[in-house]
C-alpha cells in the first residue's frame, strides 16, 4: 500500500510539473488576445522559410536553432510562417515545394515543419501558419489554376509576363471549383497531421496560435467581391470545423486587398469564425516612400501609415475583434542589400508602428500586436543584384525580391530590441 501511495504521489507530482510547464493556448475575448487567462500582446516577426531550414534538403537546422534562440532572447515569441510552397518549377518561386503536385507532398518538408513547430514549443513560441498565397512566389492560388487546366502561370518576373496579366490570371481562382477543392483538400491534409517529434496532433498543439487562409488574399475587382466572399467564408468555415482549438484569420492586407474600399474589407470579414483581423503596410511597394528621397517622403509615410492604421482599427472596433499589423517593412538606406548598411529610416518607421501598438495595448484597444517583415537571420544575398537561386541562403525576402531588401538580420540590433518588445 505504501509503495502504491508513493508511486501515485510521484506520478501526481510529475503530471503537475508537466501541467505547469505546458504551453498555454492563445484565445480571443472581444478585442483582446489571451494566453491562458492573461492578456497577450506581442511584437513578432515573419519567418516564412522556417520549415525549409528544418528540412533535410536544405539541412540548416543548426542555423534554425540559433535563430530561434536569438529571437527568444530578444522577446520575439510569435512567428508567421508559410506551411509550404506549391509547384516549385518556376524561377523566382520557392524551391523545393512542399506540395510538388496537387495532393502529393514532400515528406522531408513535412518533417521540417514538424521539427520547426516542436522546437518553437520548447521555447514557448507561437506560430501563425498560412496555408496558401495570393502571390506567385510560393505557388499558391495560381499554382492550383495551372494544375487544373488554366494554362501556365504568367510569373510576372519572367518576360514577357506582366503584373496585370498575373492578376487577371489569379482572379480566376474564386470561380475555379476544382482549384478551390484542391486547396480545401490541402487544408484537410495539413490540419489532419500529427507531429512526428512531439506526437501531438496539429489541432491539439498549443504552439499553433492560428491558422491563416493565406498570404494577402484579394478581391481583385469590385465585381469579384461576391465570389471572393463566398470562397473566403467557405474555407474559413472549413478550417473552423476541422479545428475548434485554434484561431482563424484571413491574412488580408486590409484596404489594399479590398480594392481600396474599407467597406469591402469590413464586409468580407463579418464571418464570426474569423477570430481576428489583419493589415499589412508596405510604404515602398505603395509608392509612399522613396529611398532616393527619404528625407522628404519618410514624414509623409508615417502620416499615411497612421491614417491606414486608424481606418482598420475602426473596422476592428465595429466588428469587436482584435487586429494585428502582421506585415510591415522598409528597405535599408538606398535599398542596399548589405547587412552593415544603415537602417536609420527603417528604425523610424518600425518605432512608429511599435509605438502605435504599445499605445493601443496600454488603452486595451483593438490593435494588439505586430509582426515585422521580417527576420532574415544569418541569410544574405549571394549575387550583387540579390537574385535568389536554389541552394542560396534563405532570407525573409521571397525569391521574387532582392535578398536582403526588407530583411532584419541577426546583426540588426536596433530592430531586435528586447527592452522595447517587453513594453508591448
Amino acid at each position: 500500500m505504501k509503495n502504491r501511495f508513493l508511486k501515485t504521489l510521484s506520478l501526481t507530482l510529475i503530471l503537475s510539473t508537466i501541467a505547469c510547464q505546458a504551453q498555454e493556448r492563445i484565445t480571443v475575448k472581444g478585442t483582446q488576445f489571451y494566453k491562458g487567462n492573461k492578456p497577450y500582446s506581442y511584437i513578432g516577426t515573419n519567418y516564412w522559410y522556417g520549415s525549409l531550414l528544418a528540412s533535410k534538403k536544405i539541412s540548416d537546422r543548426k542555423r534554425l536553432l540559433r535563430e530561434l534562440d536569438l529571437m527568444q532572447k530578444n522577446g520575439i515569441d510569435n512567428l508567421r510562417i508559410l506551411v509550404g510552397a506549391d509547384g516549385g518549377k518556376y524561377d523566382f518561386t520557392v524551391r523545393p515545394a512542399l506540395q510538388y503536385e496537387q495532393g502529393k507532398y514532400d515528406e522531408d518538408l513535412l518533417d521540417g515543419l514538424d521539427f520547426l513547430i516542436n522546437e518553437m514549443s520548447k521555447r514557448k513560441m507561437y506560430a501563425v501558419l498560412y496555408l496558401t498565397n495570393n502571390w506567385e512566389w510560393s505557388g499558391g492560388m495560381s499554382q492550383y489554376l495551372e494544375w487544373n487546366g488554366k494554362g501556365p502561370i504568367p510569373v510576372p518576373a519572367i518576360p514577357p509576363n506582366t503584373w496585370p496579366q498575373f492578376i487577371s490570371y489569379t482572379e480566376q481562382f474564386h470561380s475555379c471549383e476544382p482549384c478551390m477543392e484542391g486547396l480545401n483538400n490541402h487544408v484537410k491534409f495539413i490540419l489532419g497531421r500529427t507531429n512526428n517529434y512531439s506526437k501531438k496532433k496539429y489541432t491539439e498543439d498549443n504552439t499553433i496560435m492560428a491558422w491563416q487562409v493565406g498570404n494577402e488574399p484579394r478581391t481583385f475587382t469590385p465585381e469579384n467581391e461576391e465570389k471572393f466572399t463566398k470562397w473566403l467564408n467557405t474555407i474559413v468555415d472549413l478550417i473552423d470545423s476541422l479545428d475548434k482549438n485554434h484561431l482563424v484569420s484571413t491574412g488580408s492586407e486590409g484596404l489594399n486587398s479590398s480594392n481600396d474600399d474599407i467597406n469591402i474589407f469590413e464586409r468580407t470579414h463579418k464571418n464570426p469564425n474569423i477570430d481576428y483581423l489583419t493589415m499589412h503596410i508596405w510604404p515602398k511597394n505603395w509608392n509612399w516612400f522613396k529611398a532616393d528621397n527619404a528625407a522628404n517622403t519618410l514624414p509623409s509615410t508615417l502620416e499615411k501609415a497612421g491614417i491606414y492604421i486608424d481606418k482598420h482599427v475602426k473596422v476592428a472596433d465595429d466588428l469587436k475583434r482584435p487586429i494585428i499589423i502582421e506585415e510591415f517593412g522598409l528597405p535599408r538606406e538606398n535599398e542596399s542589400l548589405v547587412s552593415t548598411s544603415s537602417v536609420a529610416n527603417r528604425d523610424i518607421f518600425y518605432n512608429y508602428i511599435f509605438n502605435r501598438v504599445a499605445e493601443s495595448v496600454a488603452k486595451k484597444g483593438s490593435l494588439q500586436a505586430a509582426n515585422f517583415w521580417g527576420f532574415g537571420g544569418e541569410g544574405k544575398a549571394v549575387t550583387a543584384d540579390g537574385k535568389w537561386n536554389p541552394g542560396d541562403p534563405l532570407t525573409t525576402d521571397p525569391p521574387q525580391e532582392p535578398q536582403g531588401l526588407n530583411s532584419v538580420f541577426s546583426s540588426d540590433k536596433s530592430a531586435l530590441n528586447k527592452s522595447f518588445v517587453a513594453e508591448i
